[in-house]
């Protein structure tokens, strides 16, 4: 059986800075593959090139089959990409805009339904205009429209931001499915240990190349040098610093949730790969 996505000394350029440098990969068919790397490593790049929406350079790029050098226009029908934008139509509704990237997609409307009553949007939620809902439900109605387009590969980039602990539940059973669906799932998360529980490989990224992974030795000290930089060492003026310290609102720091539109999709999105 052809692999589902095979690169080899594959180079993608912005302008002329490297975002891939020459990486060589190969992702069976049904398999689930999480992307680890630094920041700036190439993952987000990596989605792209796999996805049709960046251009390789050099090298060799095929995914399901068809060279992405000679025509990155078709894979974008064929495979599903979920970003840290919902890249949704505002103006439509949420059922509104399932339909249309299922139509694009050319795909059977029948799953629209039971992908809306899977997200929570039964009832009159399907009617809501996206540009009301929330950041939390943009990114349920964002997998909505993932789930009811029915490719084959998924390009997941932090498919759990954005989502309440019943929506990241909901999104590892889906991945944990994957096999028995016969689709193929290639993602990024920031959550290694929550990843790496539903991945079947792990696959390391740095400066736009596949590295091997780092040796446990290597890793242990580097967690070592961690702990020694701790935040309660002295700062500069003597005193400790406090990692439990508020912001200058008086309230501790959090991490805001990606997920807000970004107006009309181009001919595909990060969302849902609409057809051009």
């Amino acid at each position: 059986m052809a692999p589902a996505v095979r690169l080899h000394e594959a180079v993608a350029l912005a302008g002329r800075f490297p975002l891939l440098a020459g990486a060589s990969l190969e992702v069976s068919q049904g398999e689930v593959v999480h992307l680890r790397g630094p920041n700036g490593a190439g993952k987000t790049s990596l989605l792209k090139v796999l996805a049709g929406l960046l251009a390789v350079h050099s090298g060799e790029a095929t995914v399901l089959g068809r060279d992405l050098v000679a025509d990155r226009r078709w894979v974008r029908r064929e495979v599903g990409m979920l970003g840290h934008q919902s890249f949704l139509y505002e103006e439509l509704t949420v059922e509104e805009n399932l339909r249309f990237a299922v139509r694009a997609a050319r795909s059977s409307e029948a799953a629209i339904h039971p992908a809306l009553e899977q997200f929570g949007f039964g009832g009159r939620l399907a009617s809501m205009p996206v540009g009301r809902c929330s950041a939390g439900q943009q990114r349920r109605a964002s997998l909505a429209v993932l789930v009811s387009r029915g490719t084959r590969l998924w390009l997941l980039d932090e498919p759990h931001a954005g989502l309440d602990q019943q929506g990241r539940d909901l999104l590892d059973e889906l991945l944990a499915g994957s096999k028995a669906a016969s689709r193929t799932v290639i993602f990024t998360s920031h959550e290694h240990e929550r990843a790496e529980a539903i991945a079947d490989r792990v696959i390391h990224l740095a400066g736009g190349r596949v590295v091997e992974p780092p040796e446990p030795s290597a890793q242990a000290a580097l967690q070592g040098s961690a702990a020694r930089a701790s935040p309660t060492s002295p700062t500069s003026s003597g005193a400790p610093a406090n990692p439990t310290s508020p912001t200058s609102s008086g309230a501790p720091a959090s991490l805001a949730s990606a997920g807000s539109p970004a107006g009309p999709a181009t001919a595909v999105t990060e969302a849902s790969a609409h057809v051009a």
